[in-house]
């Protein structure tokens, strides 16, 4: 477990020099002036989100594992080696012998234990996935998750939307599909400004001795509004049906004390009588104000209420913590249990583990999440309240993190996001992206996210000239896409310019080079044009990037075999 290896070990480093243009100083100043508080939260799931791995960090950690996957047909392991981790992928054939072997090393953990943790590899400036995990409660290393729908070996790109709710200063490029600044990490586990905001002008003012009005230099949640409070938690403890970042606005703009959905909405489809949500899964939020207990607080309870970010109680502890956080409110005669049945239990009255029951998370095996609606039976279903979430404004989907007061629905920009994001899995948003684009293409055309998406619709019906034309203004307007040069490669190629379709293509892999179907596009398209030279060294590019392709392996055996006869 991750949790006895940093408080059995040496710490590992959490924070690096800080730009001289940040706003942000690091948890370890913070610690000058606050250190009994920093202590505490360095013991916390947050403060032990991640870190790097060091000799002293292995000493106690689970190095060693192995396992054979049928479906994938490919062995994987987990070892450590002259104060390193390491994690490979190797096949074999019918006779046993090693087809291929990939290893890389892991050079952060990233996750604080309580379900399990996994490793993250730096190759040049991207940042991508270990294949395996750690489970807490098999202790046993498994696939990552994610990895039950297909084998990314170790090219799962590390997302800048996920990566800056595991970290503390994250440095991932827009759009950059897992490339990251050097370094990638100001500070590795989750600090002080996460929830404090920028430290640099406090700090100054602290240091200058001009206490005077020193409260507005850093944010404390608990003097915020309820609602601006728990904006702070739902950055990272809330996903929804889908997030869109606003136009210009990346997951770094957020501020504490700000709204939320100044920088990204939270959407969700509206839930059905007949299909309720199942998971829980970073759904705290909305779990929690479809109970009774916030909606009978007139929106007062919040996360803080019963959350101290700064205090992790253990398991024993837990409990008794949070029974005494109920008691704010109710009292023992609340419970229709008597109380001796209720100290008879092992936890004895144990308030959250009958009302907020552990759930399995679905996404994540061996995983679990508290139950955040605070129910009174299990099987309670969810309120009314849950089916008239939505607004005259926005009919078709429920803006979760609303400004409280703002009857304007999202950006239009923002929705067609959305709906561009939800069609797939609910058809029936697939009408509305559409429409929605017929609009923007009025009232948004220098928009490059308008342009391709209305290149990409013409593609889909055939409608070529027009489509290249979109496709050309969206690159114009910029920032060029790699999907975009993908769409007007494949343009290109149907209307006869093949050469031209595989310079695209190539620009598309310059932008997004670890992007297997890019690539594999490239070797095919070359296979057509019958540049077999080019189209062996893109195949051989490609299976030294994506070794576990055993499909192009032997298409680039068959490849080699050919040259050699002629």
């Amino acid at each position: 477990m991750i949790a006895s290896a940093k408080e059995g070990g040496e710490a590992a480093p959490t924070s690096q020099a800080t730009p001289l243009d940040s706003p942000y100083v690091g948890s370890k100043i913070c610690a000058q002036c606050h250190k009994a508080i920093y202590d505490k939260f360095s013991r916390t799931d947050m403060g032990r989100s991640m870190v790097q791995v060091t000799p002293a960090l292995l000493e106690t950690f689970p190095t060693s594992g192995s396992l054979f996957d049928r479906d994938l047909n490919l062995h994987f392991d987990v070892y450590a080696r002259n104060g390193k981790l390491y994690q490979s992928q190797y096949q074999t054939d019918s006779s046993g012998k090693e087809t291929f072997r990939e290893t890389h090393e892991i050079e952060w953990i990233v996750g604080s234990g309580a379900n399990g943790f996994g490793g993250l590899i730096r190759e040049g400036d991207y940042v991508f996935q270990g294949p395996l995990s750690f489970y807490s409660k098999p202790q046993s290393w498994a696939l990552s998750p994610g990895y039950e729908f297909g084998n990314y070996g170790f090219n799962r790109p590390i997302l800048a939307g996920c990566i800056a709710c595991h970290s503390g200063q994250p440095r991932p490029v827009a759009e950059g599909n897992g490339r990251f600044k050097d370094p990638p990490f100001l500070e590795l586990a989750i600090g002080c400004e996460k929830c404090h905001g920028p430290g640099l002008a406090h700090v100054k003012a602290m240091q200058e001795g001009n206490f005077e009005g020193k409260g507005l230099l850093i944010m404390n949640p608990a003097s915020l509004a309820a609602t601006l409070a728990d904006n702070i938690c739902m950055s990272c403890h809330q996903t929804g049906d889908v997030r869109v970042l606003k136009p210009g606005k990346d997951y770094q703009d957020f501020r504490p004390g700000e709204p939320l959905d100044n920088t990204l909405s939270i959407l969700l489809v509206p839930p059905k009588r007949e299909s309720p949500p199942q998971s829980e899964h970073l759904e705290h939020y909305y779990s929690m104000i479809l109970s009774k207990c916030y909606r009978s607080s007139d929106r007062r309870l919040s996360c803080i209420t019963c959350h101290d970010p700064h205090v992790e109680p253990s398991r024993a502890e837990a409990p008794a913590y949070f029974a005494k956080k109920c008691l704010t409110c109710h009292t023992d005669k609340s419970c229709s249990v008597p109380l001796d049945v209720r100290q008879r239990k092992d936890p004895p009255d144990d308030c959250s583990g009958c009302h907020m029951p552990k759930r399995d998370i679905g996404a994540i095996v061996h995983s679990s999440v508290t139950s955040h609606r605070i129910l009174a039976r299990v099987e309670e279903p969810l309120p009314d309240a849950a089916f008239h979430q939505t607004t005259p404004a926005l009919p078709d989907l429920i803006h979760l993190n609303s400004i409280p007061g703002d009857k304007f629905p999202p950006p239009r920009l923002t929705l067609l996001q959305a709906y561009g994001e939800l069609m797939d899995k609910n058809p029936e948003y697939r009408e509305r992206y559409l429409a929605l684009l017929n609009e923007l293409e009025q009232t948004e055309p220098g928009s490059a996210l308008v342009q391709a998406s209305l290149g990409r619709r013409d593609l889909r019906v055939g409608k070529l000239e027009e489509s290249e034309s979109h496709l050309r203004r969206a690159l114009a307007i910029g920032p060029p896409m790699p999907l975009t040069y993908a769409d007007l490669a494949e343009v290109v190629d149907k209307l006869g310019r093949e050469g031209e379709a595989i310079s695209l293509l190539q620009k598309a892999i310059d932008l997004d080079p670890f992007n297997a179907v890019l690539r594999k596009t490239l070797v095919l398209r070359l296979i057509q044009l019958k540049r077999y030279p080019s189209a062996e060294a893109a195949m051989e590019r490609y299976v030294e990037l994506f070794p576990q392709d055993s499909f192009m392996r032997q298409m680039l055996v068959r490849a080699k075999s050919a040259g050699r006869a002629q």
